[in-house]
């Protein structure tokens, strides 16, 4: 899997972008997950055929937190909310790897959450 990984965040830090995320209400499936939506303007052209049955599409951000260690894992695969398996489930062009990964670091600044 590839993935944007950021490591060492102080315990507070990691609340404090968890709360912030939890108040936007991404919370997935899974405890710890959060899915970040991906903007229509940066879908690919078979995710914008797709975006009806298979859409909306994001990508997964992962919480852990594990004897001290805290880090968050973005993944660099944009998934479809309502199917797991389709050829517009893939990894994010360049486009969308740039955009999701200042996003994650955008938002992370606006909390003073240093990095």
């Amino acid at each position: 899997m590839r993935i944007y990984l950021i490591e060492d965040i102080a315990d507070t830090d990691i609340e404090k972008a968890r709360t912030a995320f939890d108040e936007l209400e991404l919370r997935g499936g899974l405890d710890g997950i959060y899915y970040l939506p991906l903007p229509d303007e940066l879908l690919q052209q078979e995710q914008e055929t797709h975006a009806n049955e298979c859409g909306p599409y994001f990508m997964a951000l992962e919480f852990l937190t594990d004897r001290g260690v805290n880090q968050l894992r973005l993944e660099l695969l944009v998934r479809a909310k309502n199917k797991m398996r389709c050829s517009c489930v893939s990894y994010a062009t360049s486009d969308q790897r740039k955009h999701m990964i200042e996003y994650l670091d955008q938002f992370l600044d606006e909390l003073e959450i240093s990095i």
